[in-house]
């Protein structure tokens, strides 16, 4: 793999066209988060033919890995948007602190996690909205997930990290490779040794364990990349505070995604676990459609934070109605071809269960109608938060997921029963689009009053 200079790296970031530039840096992030989502999918896929309620376990868990997930996202895009400013300021050195501090903290917390999930699985599996007989599939499936906590968390960060300095090339070696390492493990486990749910669980944490080594040796061995160091280990409270600052937007974004997880698998519940294994398969497969677009928002955030930190607004305004556009235009095709295989979609999962097939569609076909609204919200969460607007970038990445979900999941499903739970996450989108817009439109018009550095 070719090395570039972090000077020539830079010199691309702030002066090469941003139509060339943010695809580059977007495709290897892309195919990292197609092959996440699909091994995720393939967890679902394998899982799903052990039963009904072996599939609803997959959605179950699927909420705590969104909240181990929601840490480490804090943590390394909280350091990797401070990294990207320090290196178009030309301050190097404090940037390294950044990449040390970031991931040694994310170590401590993930063998917490590690260890909180070995003593309270079952009380954890069912908080998370699962019913009696999805429990036992749950928590053989949790075991493994909470024993790779430390490694997962840690591979989360790394590849922020490794995005924010414009090497996602890098990151896509480790996240590809343990993605595709999972989805051939997971038949030879679940079928294959018979470990069932269990077998998913093991796949995906050794999967995520080799992901964890192929990281940190990109990291520790490339002259162009940062590399991780006991010795820059030196945190300070103001340090922790600018990670968190610009973090906590990530841990709001997918941290309270995480809580309206929970809170659907329980109302879903009510309606059985064809409606739990149902709302799963959906929320799998819209999750695999978004992962192009925050891939490719996550090719623009480097760019963004680079030409901030250097004073370059116009480049940044430019660079963000740039990827509105090709979002959006993404979605409308993807949104259209998968409207049209709907119904096959759902039975691919579950082809002898007519129940979920049903549930399962209707939801899908209404989550579709509003997804090319995703282009414009997700571009708005990328602006805000890597140029340092916290307060507004937490508000815009909780809102689709959880200010407006979660009342309307309180409210819908008790007015119009399952058809409310359906349409419950569509509602939340109109009205998550429209905040973004408003809150957005201020930091643009403060933007066109900072001009430009020469």
């Amino acid at each position: 793999m070719k090395e570039k200079s972090a000077v020539s790296r830079n010199e691309e970031m702030l002066n090469s066209p941003v139509e060339a530039v943010i695809p580059k840096l977007a495709v290897p992030t892309i195919i990292s988060m197609l092959i996440t989502s699909v091994y995720n999918m393939a967890d679902t896929f394998f899982v799903s033919q052990l039963g009904t309620s072996a599939s609803g376990a997959v959605g179950i868990i699927y909420s705590a890995m969104a909240l181990i997930q929601a840490f480490s996202f804090m943590i390394g895009m909280g350091a990797g948007n401070n990294i990207s400013r320090l290196l178009g300021q030309g301050k190097e050195e404090e940037a390294k602190r950044y990449a040390s501090v970031a991931w040694f903290t994310g170590l401590a917390l993930g063998c917490a996690v590690a260890l909180l999930g070995a003593t309270q699985m079952k009380n954890i599996v069912m908080l998370l909205g699962s019913t009696e007989t999805i429990a036992p599939y749950a928590m053989d499936y949790a075991h493994y997930i909470f024993l790779a906590a430390p490694f997962m968390m840690c591979s989360f960060i790394m590849n922020n990290l490794l995005r924010f300095q414009g090497l996602a090339t890098y990151a896509m070696v480790g996240i590809t490779t343990g993605g595709i390492l999972n989805m051939v493990l997971d038949p030879i486990l679940i079928f294959g040794f018979g470990m069932g749910t269990a077998g998913a669980g093991a796949a995906t944490g050794f999967s995520q364990f080799v992901s964890f080594c192929i990281l940190l040796f990109m990291c520790n061995t490339h002259k162009d990349a940062i590399h991780i160091t006991p010795r820059n280990y030196r945190p300070t409270a103001r340090m922790y505070g600018r990670i968190l600052y610009t973090g906590v937007p990530s841990l709001a974004r997918q941290g309270i995604a995480s809580i309206s997880s929970v809170m659907l698998n329980s109302i879903a519940g009510q309606y059985g676990d064809a409606a739990v294994a149902a709302m799963s398969i959906v929320s799998r497969y819209t999750m695999f459609i978004n992962s192009v677009i925050v891939g490719f928002g996550q090719g623009f955030q480097p760019v963004c934070a680079f030409n901030f930190g250097a004073g370059k607004y116009d480049r940044v305004k430019k660079a963000f109605w740039f990827c509105v556009k090709v979002a959006t235009i993404a979605l409308l095709i993807l949104c259209g071809v998968s409207l049209l295989l709907s119904g096959h979609i759902i039975e691919l999962f579950r082809r002898d269960d007519a129940e979920v097939i049903a549930i399962g569609t209707f939801a899908l076909r209404a989550q579709l109608v509003t997804m090319p609204l995703w282009g414009y919200y997700t571009m708005c969460n990328m602006l805000s938060q890597s140029i340092g607007y916290g307060v507004r970038a937490s508000v815009i990445s909780c809102a689709r997921q959880g200010l407006f979900l979660i009342p309307v999941l309180a409210v819908l499903p008790l007015m119009f029963g399952l058809r409310g739970l359906q349409l419950s996450q569509p509602v939340s989108d109109i009205l998550a689009f429209f905040l973004a817009f408003i809150l957005t439109r201020g930091i643009l018009k403060e933007l066109d009053g900072k001009g430009t550095a020469q």
